[in-house]
């Protein structure tokens, strides 16, 4: 995996640009025995080498190609940051029902039966399934507004605020394939978004919804902000992601965990204050440097001993 002497952290990445040029910056110009690019791939062969000691995933959630990659990757001893594996089962879903097990108080969630499924059906390949859906009973259960978001877990994709039982059955209608969820929305101005990295350092940004980028200010008690942080660090344990936010909301004095795992949140200097995006670059390439001095093996779904 050395190249030249050097270690190799590899970025795969979609349209951002501001994190991964810091962090390949920072990474290049401090380190004599690390290197850090961009991942370049084009079709793989089994038999192909993995150049990367590390690769930081900031797009497989998006592309398939890329995840198979990865977990290829993963397979012939990179550390892929995050965990492939972990990744490719997480779900809003399923990460709204773990916490309400845990004790996390978290907003009324439902998912919802496709719209369409890719693979070719026919009318008794859906005998199990209850229809027509009652929408009204949906609606009066979640409550008005509610919000309708993919089930999968990294970045915010098909994400709509809907009103009506009408709204719904519009943006459901146009989901196609998408595993979509309905979820009740706790009203607040400001939201705060905590971010780990190594799954020991964490940063706690509020976020104000009236100009959708972070701010400083903080007008929270001590305890309310470490409640928030431990829960995070909870949750980056639980899953064994190396990064990760969760996102809370405060509404009459309760706190609810409104997002619990986002492995790709968006980093970037137009969203964030300077100081924000300095210490997530900082960590990000902290951490990647470690692991390409000393990786971490994945936990791979098979036991190769």
């Amino acid at each position: 995996m050395s190249r030249n002497g050097k270690k190799v952290i590899g970025f795969l990445i979609g349209r951002e640009r501001d994190l991964p040029e810091a962090v390949m910056d920072l990474v290049n110009t401090t380190c004599d025995d690390v290197t850090a690019e961009m991942v370049k791939i084009g079709g793989t062969f089994l038999a192909d080498p993995v150049p990367y000691d590390v690769i930081i995933d900031r797009m497989s959630h998006e592309i398939p190609y890329y995840r198979m990659y990865v977990k290829f990757a993963a397979l012939h001893g990179c550390d892929v940051i995050n965990d492939p594996f972990v990744w490719s089962n997480d779900s809003k879903f399923f990460a709204a029902a773990l916490l309400e097990k845990m004790g996390f108080r978290t907003p009324r969630t439902m998912v919802l039966p496709n719209k369409e499924v890719a693979a070719d059906t026919v009318p008794d390949s859906y005998r199990n399934l209850v229809y027509p859906m009652d929408w009204q009973a949906i609606v009066d259960y979640i409550g008005s507004p509610a919000i309708f978001k993919d089930v999968r877990s990294g970045g915010r994709r098909f994400a709509h605020r809907v009103n009506s039982v009408d709204d719904l059955i519009q943006r459901y209608d146009e989901s196609g394939t998408r595993t979509m969820i309905l979820q009740q929305v706790i009203e607040s101005d400001v939201q705060y978004h905590c971010l780990v990295i190594g799954r020991a350092k964490s940063l706690l940004m509020p976020y104000s919804l009236g100009t959708s980028r972070y701010i400083d200010s903080v007008s929270l008690d001590a305890a309310t902000l470490q409640r928030m942080a431990d829960a995070t660090h909870k949750i980056a344990h639980i899953y064994g992601y190396d990064i990760n936010m969760s996102e809370f909301a405060i509404q009459n004095g309760d706190i609810y965990l409104i997002n619990a795992t986002n492995p790709s949140p968006i980093v970037d200097r137009e969203l964030m204050r300077p100081s924000q995006f300095e210490w997530i670059a900082q960590e990000v390439a902290n951490l990647a440097i470690m692991r390409a001095r000393d990786p971490v093996p994945l936990r791979l779904p098979v036991d190769l001993s």
